[in-house]
């Protein structure tokens, strides 16, 4: 897998600086990163790839945005299966359980899910937080 696409949705800017941080971690792996926002994304370059990342706040009731990337999300749990999937995210309120969520419907497709938990951070993403991403990127890469 040379080249790694990180898919993410993000409204201020939190899941944008995250996903940024995965590609980091891609390329300091020696792959090339793509990294594009959920509305301009491929399902295709997905379907034919071994892994990728996704990334998505948490948005109201603890879900993944509803406009845009729970559709994009039902779509790949269609092809999820034998796929090696990072996901990683920011959140405001709550304990991370759409994270957990999010998870749980990957691993019931089928997918392998790299640490078998999501990255998140609470609001804006700290040196820890974007060193988990970096790391996350250093694995998804090593596929």
């Amino acid at each position: 897998m040379d080249k790694v696409t990180i898919v993410f949705w993000s409204q201020s800017g939190n899941t944008e600086s995250m996903a940024n941080a995965v590609a980091e971690g891609v390329t300091a792996a020696g792959k090339e990163a793509v990294v594009v926002d959920v509305a301009s994304a491929s399902l295709d370059d997905l379907k034919a790839a071994k892994g990728f990342a996704m990334g998505c706040p948490a948005m109201g009731a603890e879900v993944l945005e509803e406009g845009e990337m729970e559709p994009f999300v039902c779509d790949v749990e269609g092809f999820a299966a034998g796929k090696t999937i990072a996901l990683f995210g920011s959140y405001g309120w709550g304990d991370g359980q759409w994270m957990r969520d999010w998870v749980d419907r990957m691993t019931a497709a089928g997918a392998t899910v790299v640490n078998g938990e999501g990255v998140i951070c609470q609001e804006a993403p700290d040196d820890a937080a974007l060193d988990a991403c970096k790391d996350l990127g250093k694995q998804l890469a090593a596929l």
